[in-house]
């Protein structure tokens, strides 16, 4: 399969014009495309915790579930937490939406292959463990339903989606984010939440 797409194109598509999405971003390539986008008081990029971005977004949209909420990751962290797909399926939570940005490739360790370019199927590991709404995302029209389904709110889904995003694996300028943790996590709250509730 040919990949066109570009994942910080991508991700800023994803995130213009973002209002009140609540975004989970996993450790590197996606942690610096979503403060490419604009770094913003409601994103949560992880600085570790590899295979954790998927279940932080599950409790989050669990605990929000009036906010739509967008997990970005790449497939070498999907791949380390498959497990999460099954419990997310579970909960069918409508309101959250995983993207897996697939360049085949570990970015962080040195480009090392991952299985998903030899043959191994993310959707249809997602759409067996119980996310019905799963879909391969790899070009601009299929990225324009991506952007619409992420974006509904309410009870328009029966439960999770989940898209594999076919990237090409180029190597970009990094954009980082603040890197400390518990500035993040506040800065998260006190926007969420507000003030007096997320210090109490």
């Amino acid at each position: 399969m040919k990949k066109i797409l570009q994942r910080r194109e991508v991700v800023n598509f994803l995130l213009n014009q973002r209002d009140d999405l609540l975004v989970v971003a996993g450790l590197g390539a996606p942690a610096w495309d979503i403060t490419a986008a604009g770094d913003h008081p409601l994103s949560f990029p992880l600085w570790g915790a590899m295979g954790g971005a998927a279940m932080i977004g599950l409790g989050l949209a669990i605990a929000q579930p009036k906010r739509n909420v967008l997990v970005v990751t790449g497939d070498g962290e999907m791949l380390m937490g498959l497990g999460s797909l099954a419990v997310i399926g579970a909960h069918k939570p409508a309101n959250l939406s995983i993207v897996v940005l697939d360049n085949e490739h570990y970015g962080e360790t040195g480009m090392q292959k991952t299985v998903t370019g030899l043959g191994v199927d993310l959707v249809g590991m997602a759409k067996s463990a119980g996310l019905a709404q799963s879909m391969l995302v790899a070009n601009k029209s299929d990225l324009e339903n991506l952007r619409n389904e992420i974006y509904k709110k309410g009870k328009a889904r029966s439960g999770a989606l989940f898209a594999q995003v076919k990237v090409d694996s180029e190597k970009l300028p990094l954009v980082l984010p603040p890197r400390d943790g518990v500035y993040l996590k506040n800065r998260f709250r006190i926007e969420l939440l507000g003030p007096e509730k997320a210090l109490a």
